[in-house]
């Protein structure tokens, strides 16, 4: 087994994907009021290639005017992470491939490469483990929970860089209009359709700081308990009043 092979987890497919030309990768970053983060985000996806478009929600700090200096294409958009990625999109429909990445998140280098051999084993769609910037042991550990739980469900949640063909995401009808767990949605969508995902072993470095300002137990209760209220049927809008507690 080649080291590609070992790095990924898919299903079997009985096609390969053919080589993906820099043109045909675009990254869709969305943002708001991430200024201190969104250079750190965009330069390993320029680094190798992707077309990257920054689709800002309304931002009142130099988040748009720090992603143009980048080089990436800013757009602007109704607030809300669903809409913003859907307007990123449809502004790109040559993307042959397209990899939605929050903007506290830092891509490894070789990313592209680990994706494309995703692609070409077969995969449709797919995401990396995650590492949390931090030095708690706690923190670590709540990582390797979530590429674990990930990997058994073949669900997959934003902060993993989830990465899909043009054609899947036509088929899944892109993001639905939802205020929160877009992103489960979007899973069990592409799950059903697609098959499971490419589960990429090397990590994406994600901040931290949604367990270090709420306290690391308290956050981690309270994902499981809005993810259970919402397979129990709780409307997304509901979810995002408890967890933000405010119109974000």
């Amino acid at each position: 087994m080649n080291d590609f092979a070992s790095a990924v987890e898919a299903d079997p497919r009985q096609h390969a994907v053919p080589s993906l030309r820099s043109s045909d990768v675009v990254a869709v970053v969305p943002a708001l009021d991430e200024e201190a983060a969104i250079a750190a985000c965009l330069a390993p996806l320029l680094a190798e290639g992707a077309r990257v478009v920054v689709v800002d929600g309304g931002s009142s700090d130099a988040s748009p005017r720090i992603a143009a200096q980048a080089g990436a294409r800013v757009l602007r958009a109704e607030r809300g992470r669903a809409s913003q990625m859907n307007a990123g999109a449809a502004a790109e429909p040559g993307a042959g491939v397209l990899i939605f990445v929050h903007a506290d998140t830092v891509l490894p280098a070789g990313w592209r490469t680990q994706m494309q051999a995703a692609l070409a084993s077969g995969a449709r769609w797919g995401r990396f483990d995650v590492r949390l910037r931090s030095a708690r042991p706690l923190l670590r550990l709540v990582g390797g929970m979530m590429n674990l739980r990930s990997r058994v469900t073949g669900i997959c949640t934003g902060d993993q860089a989830i990465f899909v063909t043009r054609e899947a995401w036509a088929r899944c009808a892109g993001y639905a209009p939802l205020p929160l767990m877009e992103d489960i949605e979007l899973s069990r969508r592409l799950r059903a359709t697609e098959g499971r995902p490419a589960a990429l072993r090397c990590h994406v470095l994600v901040s931290a700081r949604r367990w270090e300002k709420r306290g690391v137990l308290r956050t981690i209760a309270q994902m499981w308990l809005l993810r259970a209220m919402y397979f129990f049927g709780a409307s997304p809008a509901t979810l995002h009043q408890l967890y933000y507690g405010r119109t974000r």
